[in-house]
């Protein structure tokens, strides 16, 4: 069953022929949508902007990322409106809103295939091009208006990743995520780490190592594969990336540690994917630790051994939109990986 929220598009979602199990309209504030339904069980909202109040800042959309589970929602966009630009959607994919669209084939569409990252990193890429408004068009803006509509670019997608407190896990983690992406997407995916020489110890000529002065050279360099993991280190230029993982281990010692460093850290970390690694936690210690930090956590990775491939990683880069949940896993039976024809 589904949920409406609309306000001046309301006519228009009135012609979709689905289940409905609640339908609300008028003008809220984001935290009063995020109080209404983040307890209420429904498949899809779909989420008239225009109901929100402020709906023309990207903060507004911070509050709905952090409070609701966003892969369930779709964002239906005025047409023509001031969202509807390469630099606006850019910022929602940055903070993790991949379904949006401004017509009402496009929620149909969604409706039936939810967007991952790769979908709609084009507009991020679009974004770093500075293309001019006055030039933008259906055509150019691909998902949004024109659903299932194949984005052929030349860009790898670019995730860093970043400690957040100190060794949580940063190069072990882009390893098995490496691994677990070429096995399946049987194209070149790439690692880079930054200022360090960690990389070299896994004997695989995909995992390099290379310096922030060097940084943009080397990702142009391997521009034609399908990924590139950074994992960024110390250094404070992330701008090549396309989105971001901040990895925290969540055990007593590194947290103090980390709120004596940074005690306003989780408030920088507002909106950010963080991903709790190494991590023991159940799902309510999850929530608790959401609730003391002000923070919500993208995802929670327990203990695991970088020889076997794991359904964890796996799952978790669905999730990051990398993968889709239909792709499924290769076998290896190597278990050190140390000989290599």
């Amino acid at each position: 069953m589904n949920v409406i929220v609309a306000n001046s598009q309301q006519n228009l979602l009135a012609t979709l022929d689905i289940d409905i199990i609640k339908s609300i309209t008028g003008v809220y504030e984001a935290n009063e949508v995020v109080t209404m339904f983040k307890d209420f069980f429904f498949n899809k909202m779909i989420l008239d902007v225009t109901a929100l109040n402020n709906y023309e800042k990207i903060e507004t959309f911070q509050t709905l990322a952090m409070g609701l589970d966003i892969d369930k929602i779709i964002f239906f966009l005025p047409e023509n409106s001031s969202l509807c630009t390469v630099n606006f959607l850019s910022k929602l994919v940055s903070v993790g809103i991949y379904n949006f669209t401004s017509n009402v084939k496009g929620v149909e569409y969604l409706l039936r295939h939810s967007n991952t990252y790769k979908d709609v990193a084009h507009f991020q890429q679009l974004n770093e091009t500075q293309m001019p408004v006055a030039s933008q068009n259906p055509q150019s803006l691909g998902n949004l208006f024109v659903p299932n509509q194949p984005y052929i670019s030349n860009v790898s997608v670019i995730f860093g990743v970043r400690n957040v407190t100190e060794h949580a896990g940063a190069t072990t983690l882009i390893y098995m995520m490496k691994n677990e992406l070429a096995s399946i997407l049987g194209n070149r995916v790439v690692a880079i780490e930054v200022d360090k020489n960690d990389f070299k110890v896994f004997n695989d000529r995909d995992m390099v190592s290379t310096s922030k002065q060097e940084l943009r050279n080397v990702i142009q360099r391997y521009k034609e594969a399908s990924v590139i993991l950074v994992d960024l280190n110390s250094t404070i230029d992330d701008a090549y990336c396309h989105d971001i993982i901040y990895l925290i281990e969540p055990s007593i010692i590194k947290l103090n540690k980390l709120i004596r460093r940074n005690s306003t850290i989780f408030n920088k970390l507002k909106g950010k994917k963080i991903v709790l690694n190494k991590s023991l936690l159940s799902n309510k210690d999850v929530g608790d630790f959401e609730y003391e930090s002000k923070s919500k956590i993208f995802y929670n990775l327990p203990p695991l051994d970088e020889r076997k491939k794991n359904s964890i990683i796996h799952d978790f880069l669905v999730r990051l939109g990398l993968l889709s949940s239909d792709q499924s896993k290769k076998e290896d039976n190597k278990v050190f990986g140390l000989f290599r024809k």
